[in-house]
């Protein structure tokens, strides 16, 4: 990141680090974010939650991902998410007081601008996805994004994040394993 040692020692009082148990709720609709998080170990899920309460899975964070709900975070509105533990999960906070400080670094905004840019294009390749993809090509593009992912995820979950049933995904999975034994 181009940050010196001396930048880098300062740093240290400011970085949060918490484990979070499996189940654990980190951010819930409604709430006000404050914080980001950078997994280290562990699944973190965003996703809503419609009228009939189904669950619409936004973003998988495994490990060396971010996760935050950026428009409660920047905007001061309230969240419109939940972020949950999937797994035992051990995140470093990224709070204001973290962004204040480093925020002036020009190795930082540089790193910030490309997380930024990245996450809008990845957006857009979801949005799109979603739009005009097939069930198999959406599961495809999930495994390449998420490579070993689906075996740590329940089917239904992967399933809300392709905007697809289980049943449709089930179907996927298995004529792709047929496919893959000609």
């Amino acid at each position: 990141m181009g940050v010196t040692d001396a930048e880098l020692e300062s740093l240290l009082p400011l970085i949060k680090i918490k484990v979070y148990p499996k189940k654990t709720f980190l951010l819930r609709d409604g709430e006000l974010a404050k914080n980001s998080f950078y997994v280290e170990k562990g699944l973190l899920c965003s996703y809503s939650v419609d009228g009939k309460g189904k669950q619409h899975i936004i973003q998988f964070a495994p490990e060396d991902w971010f996760i935050s709900e950026r428009s409660s975070v920047y905007f001061k509105i309230a969240s419109r998410f939940t972020i949950e533990a999937l797994e035992e999960t051990t995140v470093v906070v990224i709070d204001k007081e973290y962004t204040d400080y480093v925020s002036g670094w020009p190795a930082y905004q540089e790193k910030n601008e490309l997380s930024l840019q990245t996450h809008i294009r990845h957006l857009q390749a979801r949005i799109n996805m979603l739009l005009g993809a097939t069930a198999e090509e959406k599961y495809l593009e999930f495994i390449r994004l998420y490579p070993g992912l689906y075996q740590r995820v329940p089917q239904w979950r992967i399933a809300s994040y392709l905007g697809i049933t289980p049943e449709s995904l089930s179907r996927v999975r298995k004529e792709l394993a047929e496919r893959s034994h000609r």
